[in-house]
């Protein structure tokens, strides 16, 4: 879940090795498809990467296509058992239904990649239960209905990807880290330091909890893990 920086456009998302040869808006190259998986295709006046990986490449978060829908993979494992063939057993959620499955694969098994767009944005306000994002050059806003995969870490004033599948948006895409502040925590026992064990729960200024040391105050900012939601340390540049 990264929000691109620079140059804005949209642009085609995909895996290491699978980039669509140019930007959408024909602004920039973005450099040629160099994956053997991938074959491109024209299509409504602009070029497309299809591609197709396999299943023991899976990582949480990863948006795959299956009966013309886009999945994210939520969870899963490899599996060898003593005998037999080995297979990956996943959690996929749709996209666009919230709807979640299990799946199983058999090991090495393809699957297309979802194709989308993404599109850097800034979630400028709240409007009742939807998030309203703004195009920083064109002004254009657009408005995203409360997800709770991004949403709990996203503040007034951050970018973000926000991403399109077959010219419907369908979700956000967030760098792989944040920084937020503690906005409630209990103090920490007395004398604890940083190589003292413990720890305690922590509300954010985007409401979510996370798991702390015990040295960690209110008014300090934390790097929080946005793929698990765990803390990961303070931050000593906020």
């Amino acid at each position: 879940m990264i929000a691109g920086r620079g140059t804005r456009g949209s642009r085609s998302v995909g895996p290491r090795g699978c980039h669509a040869p140019r930007w959408v808006n024909h602004r920039r190259p973005w450099g040629p498809s160099t994956s053997p998986a991938c074959r491109l295709a024209r299509e409504a006046r602009r070029n497309v990467a299809v591609c197709a990986i396999s299943v023991n490449e899976f990582k949480t978060g990863l948006t795959i296509e299956i009966d013309k829908a886009p999945w994210r993979v939520v969870e899963f494992l490899h599996v060898k058992p003593g005998k037999g063939a080995a297979f990956v057993r996943s959690k996929l959620k749709n996209v666009i239904t919230g709807n979640t499955v299990e799946k199983t694969f058999r090991a090495g098994e393809k699957v297309e990649l979802a194709q989308m767009e993404k599109s850097t944005k800034q979630f400028t306000y709240m409007d009742g239960d939807q998030y309203v994002f703004m195009d920083m050059t064109s002004y254009e806003e657009i408005r995203l209905e409360k997800d709770d995969t991004w949403a709990k870490f996203l503040k007034e004033g951050m970018e973000a990807g926000v991403l399109e599948w077959e010219g419907k948006v369908i979700g956000v895409e967030l760098p792989r880290t944040v920084s937020l502040q503690v906005t409630q925590t209990d103090t920490g026992d007395k004398g604890n330091t940083k190589s003292g064990g413990g720890d305690k729960p922590a509300t954010l200024e985007t409401g979510h909890v996370v798991t702390v040391p015990l040295f960690v105050q209110e008014g300090e900012n934390v790097i929080v893990d946005t793929v698990t939601g765990k803390y990961m340390s303070r931050d000593k540049d906020a």
